[in-house]
């Protein structure tokens, strides 16, 4: 099995955590911060500005890696054992910044990326 096959195997995004498509499908403006937190959990941080007004800030960090190792059938048993392998890895990045005013979503915004 290569490494792509072990990937495959992950479990997807949307199951591991926070997700930008979770972000566009569940946030919007006027919900009350009780919605939010029902729909992406507690930020990492939350800050109020000099207006009173509330920030919340979901940061989020996922390495994805997998490893595959086999030998190489009948030339193993011809040669002795022989084993192969592959890794593969990936970062993903999520920033989520949700503002508030007086208790309800006024402005939104999130940047992912993927390396």
């Amino acid at each position: 099995m290569s490494a792509t096959d072990h990937a495959a195997q992950l479990p997807p995004q949307s199951v591991t955590g926070l997700t930008a498509g979770a972000v566009q499908r569940e946030i919007h403006k006027g919900m009350t911060q009780a919605a939010v937190a029902d729909a992406l959990g507690s930020p990492n941080i939350a800050a109020r500005d000099l207006d009173g007004k509330e920030s919340w800030i979901y940061d989020r960090i996922a390495t994805e890696a997998a490893y595959s190792s086999g030998n190489n059938g009948i030339l193993s048993i011809l040669l002795g054992s022989r084993n192969a392998g592959a890794v593969s890895s990936s970062q993903k990045t999520l920033t989520v910044i949700i503002k508030f005013t007086k208790g309800v979503v006024s402005d939104y915004s999130y940047h992912s990326s993927k390396f």
